[in-house]
């Protein structure tokens, strides 16, 4: 069975990343995408803006360039995690979340770190905490894809109950 998914008492299979979802460690990791995004929203208008006047030729385009992925990377990443919200709080059904996630890029262009390091400190600090974000949503993102195929619980003999769940579990989910 694979790591994202565990059986409970009736022998139906769990998906993690789902419940993940519907936990505080989710509630946490929402909270901290919000926070990283304005705290960069916030540097990039303010002091970032300050030391990028005495930036290199080089070390200026890197910013401009980095600036700009992080930017697109944090804005990603926050309608992923609103649409998970929605489906927390029962304004969107994980069906139609799934849909509109597929439509969000929480890949984004490849990690350029030699570039990175002609980056003020706190804008580095900043690109590598994104990064860390990103690497977190696309684990439950992974975990919910491999969740999102209905599957019954395994049929039992002796365990019609468990069968027949299985069964409405699967109907309600297409």
């Amino acid at each position: 069975m694979a790591a994202d998914r565990t059986t409970d008492v009736t022998g139906a299979t769990v998906n993690i990343a789902e419940r993940r979802l519907a936990s505080r460690a989710f509630a946490d990791l929402f909270a901290e995408g919000m926070a990283l995004v304005e705290e960069a929203a916030a540097y990039l208008d303010g002091t970032g803006r300050v030391e990028s006047r005495d930036l290199s030729r080089p070390a200026l385009t890197a910013y401009a360039q980095q600036s700009m992925r992080l930017s697109t990377r944090l804005m990603q990443l926050a309608a992923w995690l609103l649409l998970q919200r929605a489906v927390n709080e029962g304004d969107m059904r994980p069906q139609d979340a799934r849909r509109e996630s597929a439509k969000i890029d929480i890949e984004g262009p490849p990690r350029d770190e030699e570039q990175e390091e002609l980056l003020p400190t706190t804008l580095r600090e900043l690109v590598r905490r994104g990064y860390d974000l990103q690497r977190q949503i696309q684990r439950i993102d992974e975990g919910l894809a491999r969740g999102a195929a209905p599957h019954a619980a395994p049929e039992r003999a002796g365990n019609a109950v468990a069968s027949q769940i299985g069964r409405l579990r699967t109907a309600f989910e297409r």
